[in-house]
């Protein structure tokens, strides 16, 4: 984007003056921003009315009194074209191209869009394709549809690739405070990071909530994100649309471990993102941040006036690592005696209902708990139904002393109720309006404070380690698979240790074994063995010369009845290597929007049957890699588990550590490397098995 087009984007976002571009549509956009309060000059533009929603019509855009800052693009196509012309001629800011039939339409349509763009200038286009744009703290709604939504001057940028999305985010009754929706539609010109970028500056915005159906340019979003976060703004993604289909690259086993789904997951880690998986969780998040906001640990204090309250509490937080701490000695006390005597103390806390809505009885009890020190606090309330408030003031009367406590102790607060719908529009408002947010539902509820403490935890750890940005970067051209002996030669003179080894033909494999002395393992060399034990070109524990005689003649027999094509008479004979404290894969590919990605898993014959898996995006830091090997479920074998010895951590770091550089380098023309297995030692670490494919010129 440039400086012009991000000006121009600044001027849509908080227009002076809005112009409309239509009919029908246009008309709903007049209603729409008279609904939410636009107090600015409305231009609508059609030659064949006299007014649109009450404001007089100009003929033509050449008509407008002066160059608009915000423009509701809604005529057919080769008309919008036109009217983009002239609006960047005379200076326009922005425009909301509601018009569709472009490139979501084919050929034809992505002709149109390529002249979209050369028509648009320096514009800020949104769409086309798309619903717009709506500024609920300035009160203006480039929307061609009823819209809901409210604002109490800050709250939640939600950016979306859908409009119905969008506008069902609109209408949500989640309490949700917002302060931007929108639409991006085909993204031909600005694009989700650039909303992002322009967003996350703005001091009413207090967390992202992005819909990514997919990403154009990944770098791009990568600096976005990370200013947003630098910034202390959280971002919620909920991404649709992945599958498992991988690169066409992948002839490893990570294509099963490792597809678009993974890759997803490993940039939003890489940037402290938080993956929403649902649309209600991500509203519930980043309804969270924005009015409670990030906790600075995991520890909780919860109260319900319901012993089912309280273990649901308990049972949410134990899946995602949370604590409720227990009152220790002196707080367990001091509650025993403020407490009904029916009352068990414990965190979460069921006060019981003996003292249920008495503030001068429920505020000590609050305090006391709160005093031990906690992270974030919340209270299960299930409100009555509009129409049953005989009882209401008795759950208001609890809610203020538990705001008051909360605020006494500066703790991000929640209501949470256990029912969804069991929170009432007035009660989220008013909860709102006092920081606390209005949660609904425990098990939504615990998620996102999980999710926002993971935020935090995250932001730090990326502060403290940042890494290079990624270098997305297209392969070029094909690519061939060298064979294992020239891979592990590539490797060994980059320091990564590799088995003892000779290579010579049948006739001469006997002698060579002799030489490295037994046992040994014996491989047939070709650039078309990518899996040699499902060809029977492998042979293990070979104990002497007469074994090794033996198993070459095997080999060759099912070598030829596996692949004629891939028969050699070059063999690798390795020294065997000591059993290792575990066994891992690691592989690092190429995909094209993405760029390198390293997948660390379990390894040997529990590559697949387990899929204990992690994928980190590179370049990465010694930290991210330290911090993928401790998410693998054998990290605790890898620490020494029940007695047996730990893994040398810091050597199979370095062995990471070079690994990822040898790929980086373009000079090595890396289009994937598999390792399977790499031992890790108590010494060292060694790469007993390698696959790699290059790039070809």
């Amino acid at each position: 984007m440039t400086p012009k087009a991000r000006a121009n984007l600044d001027r849509l976002l908080r227009p002076r003056h809005v112009a409309v571009i239509g009919g029908r549509d246009a008309e709903t956009v007049a209603a729409e921003c008279k609904r939410i309060g636009f107090a600015g000059p409305f231009w609508p533009v059609n030659p064949k009315r006299s007014q649109v929603g009450g404001h007089a019509c100009f003929a033509s855009v050449e008509d407008l009194p002066e160059a608009p800052d915000a423009v509701f693009l809604a005529v057919p196509k080769e008309a919008a074209i036109e009217a983009l012309h002239k609006l960047s001629a005379m200076g326009a800011g922005g425009v909301v191209c509601y018009t569709a039939g472009f490139g979501e339409t084919g050929a034809e349509g992505a002709d149109a869009e390529a002249r979209l763009v050369q028509a648009a200038g320096n514009l800020a286009l949104v769409g086309p394709n798309c619903y717009g744009v709506i500024n609920y703290v300035d009160r203006v709604a480039l929307w061609p549809f009823t819209h809901g939504g409210a604002c109490p001057g800050h709250g939640a940028a939600i950016i979306t690739q859908s409009g119905m999305l969008s506008s069902d985010f609109t209408m949500s009754q989640r309490g949700v405070p917002f302060a931007y929706m929108v639409s991006a539609g085909n993204q031909t010109l600005l694009r989700l990071e650039d909303f992002v970028d322009a967003l996350c500056e703005r001091p009413e915005v207090r967390a992202i909530g992005l819909h990514i159906e997919g990403l154009k340019d990944v770098a791009a979003f990568e600096r976005a994100a990370l200013k947003s976060l630098s910034l202390g703004k959280p971002i919620v993604a909920l991404k649709t649309g992945t599958s498992r289909l991988g690169s066409s690259l992948t002839v490893s086993h990570t294509g099963s471990l490792s597809g678009t789904e993974e890759l997803y997951d490993a940039l939003f880690d890489r940037l402290g993102i938080i993956r929403a998986d649902s649309p209600a969780q991500l509203l519930e998040t980043v309804k969270f941040l924005c009015v409670a906001g990030v906790p600075k640990g995991r520890r909780l204090a919860g109260l319900t006036c319901s012993g089912g309250g309280a273990t649901m509490l308990a049972d949410y937080a134990e899946r995602l690592d949370l604590s409720f701490t227990p009152p220790d000695a002196a707080t367990a006390a001091s509650l025993r005696v403020l407490l009904p005597q029916t009352a068990t103390v414990s965190n979460p806390l069921d006060y019981t209902t003996p003292i249920w809505g008495i503030p001068e009885k429920t505020r000590p009890v609050f305090d006391t708990l709160f005093a031990q020190g906690h992270d974030a606090a919340v209270i299960v309330q299930d409100y009555p139904a509009p129409g049953l408030d005989e009882s209401k003031p008795w759950y208001r009367n609890d809610t203020l002393s538990f705001i008051a406590a909360a605020k006494a102790r500066a703790l991000p607060a929640a209501v949470c109720s256990t029912i969804p719908e069991n929170l009432d529009e007035e009660t989220r408002s008013f909860l709102v309006a006092q920081g606390v947010a209005p949660m609904q539902g425990i098990e939504q509820c615990m998620a996102a404070i999980a999710a926002a403490a993971w935020h935090g935890e995250r932001r730090a750890e990326i502060a403290a380690s940042p890494t290079a940005p990624l270098l997305p970067q297209q392969p070029a051209g094909d690519v061939r698979l060298i064979d294992e002996a020239a891979a592990k030669t590539l490797l060994a003179a980059k320091g990564i240790a590799v088995p003892h080894s000779r290579i010579g033909s049948g006739a001469e494999i006997a002698a060579l074994s002799r030489e490295l002395g037994y046992p040994v393992a014996l491989k047939m060399v070709s650039e078309k063995l990518p899996h040699k034990t499902e060809a029977g070109a492998v042979r293990l524990g070979l104990r002497s010369a007469e074994d090794v005689t033996a198993a070459v003649q095997r080999m060759r027999a099912d070598v030829a009845a596996y692949n004629p094509a891939a028969l050699t008479d070059v063999f690798l004979v390795e020294a065997m290597v000591a059993q290792p404290v575990a066994e891992l894969m690691v592989s690092i590919r190429r995909d094209p929007q993405f760029g390198l990605a390293m997948t660390l898993a379990a390894g040997g014959i529990l590559v697949e049957l387990l899929a204990d898996a992690v994928t980190v995006l590179l370049p990465a830091s010694r930290a991210d890699l330290a911090r993928a090997l401790s998410r693998l479920k054998i990290s605790r074998l890898l620490a020494g588990y029940r007695g047996r010895p730990a893994a040398n951590r810091e050597a199979l770091l370095d062995t990471l550590e070079r690994l990822a550089a040898f790929a980086a380098d373009p000079a090595n023309e890396v289009a994937e490397i598999e390792i399977n297995p790499l031992f890790a030692g108590v010494h060292e670490t060694c790469a007993v098995d390698v696959l790699m494919q290059r790039l070809s010129a």
